[in-house]
């Protein structure tokens, strides 16, 4: 700690370099002005645009306000972290209809835990330069426009479909905030050039972005699938696919990812198989199952009835098969109310697809099933008897 006066341009540069060293991808400095910012969260919680996630509208304008939330607080130190590994497969579990797909960000260990402790060596290490020093570290657990202040930090611009992008990163990372009461000089604003493209928009599925720079979280296949605690509106149903929690849709037709950034830290990569996994597999999981192959991540959070109603209707719009019928009549002997009204549809859009195979086939639907049987056991490399 030193007792004479602070070079706070030496230390702001400092600050990033021990960012740095703790993992964090970019750091960036910006002050607590988010007045310009009021008009459009008031209108969009006057819409009804937060839907059942009533925390967004209790804490209200607080949100453009972080001196409310941390008294003193005069600065904010933003930091952002690439998570996106080596040998990602979006795609190819996207194409897979009778795979689950989950959204990128949730298949390695949870972040807000790993960053949050970074946030806070990195407060501490603040700390030993500084004779008095207060902070707050924050990640997606304040009520703060986090991606507003990113922004003004220099890390990015807000993007149509509301999630930050940069210019040389793409928007594969996650953000974080130390709320400090140190005068740090500030970042310079980083220019937004989604300039006309309209990729996301025309891209999501649910039609969940409304307006540039406007998501409707009630549409949102991630708010639908994470958010969310009762039923699925059933116009969304078919239009989610196999993505049982959340969706990346939207970044991953944005130009901009083409300089995404490949993150070495290894609680990001993959666990539990979840990259390429079946959804009849996840869907056998019990309870305890669940609660075990999701230790540490963020998917445990949303619970086992909601996991279990998002695979029902992943299988509801997989193709056909005997399997997936049988599967969802064994769950809804155990199944909650709630997740067996999704069993009901999903049992109801395979009966559907079974219908339509016989019409449409020139054999028996049980012929075809012995067909696909015979060549998946050719392309495994099995004998045609086994």
């Amino acid at each position: 700690m030193t007792t004479s006066p602070i070079d706070y341009q030496a230390l702001a540069e400092n600050i990033k370099r021990w960012g740095l060293a703790l993992g964090f991808s970019q750091v960036g400095f910006s002050d607590i002005d988010l007045s310009s910012h009021e008009d459009a969260l008031t209108q969009w919680l006057e819409n009804n645009y937060h839907g059942e996630m009533d925390y967004m509208h209790k804490h209200g304008l607080m949100r453009a306000r972080a001196q409310e939330l941390v008294e003193g607080t005069t600065r904010v130190i933003s930091v952002r972290m690439d998570y996106l590994p080596p040998e990602a497969k979006f795609a190819r579990t996207l194409k897979k209809k009778d795979h689950a797909y989950i959204s990128r960000y949730a298949l390695g260990r949870d972040y807000h835990k790993l960053m949050r402790k970074r946030l806070k060596q990195l407060g501490d290490k603040i700390s030993e330069y500084c004779e008095s020093f207060n902070f707050r570290p924050f990640v997606d657990s304040a009520p703060i426009l986090e991606r507003p202040l990113a922004e003004k930090a220099g890390l990015g611009w807000v993007g149509k479909h509301s999630l930050l992008i940069n210019k040389s990163a793409g928007s594969w990372f996650f953000l974080g905030e130390l709320l400090v009461d140190i005068p740090l000089p500030t970042s310079e604003k980083t220019a937004n050039e989604c300039g006309s493209c309209v990729s996301c928009i025309k891209i999501c599925p649910t039609q969940a972005i409304v307006a540039p720079y406007v998501v409707d979280a009630r549409r949102c296949i991630s708010y639908l699938t994470i958010e969310l605690r009762d039923a699925i509106p059933e116009e969304f149903r078919p239009l989610i696919g196999n993505r049982i929690y959340g969706c990346d849709d939207c970044q991953l037709i944005c130009p901009w990812n083409k300089f995404a950034n490949i993150s070495h830290e290894g609680d990001f990569s993959p666990r539990q198989n979840l990259d390429n996994v079946e959804l009849l597999t996840v869907f056998s999981w019990d309870e305890a199952t669940f609660l075990s192959k999701t230790a540490g991540s963020p998917i445990r959070r949303i619970g086992f009835n909601s996991w279990q109603r998002n695979i029902s209707v992943a299988i509801g719009n997989a193709p056909y098969s005997a399997e997936n019928i049988d599967a969802l009549n064994d769950k809804l002997t155990t199944a909650e109310p709630m997740v067996a009204e999704h069993i009901h549809w999903a049992l109801h859009q395979q009966d559907n697809k079974r219908i339509a195979a016989e019409q449409h086939s020139d054999f028996p639907i049980k012929n075809q099933r012995l067909t696909e049987r015979l060549i998946r056991s050719v392309e495994k490399g099995l004998p045609r008897d086994a």
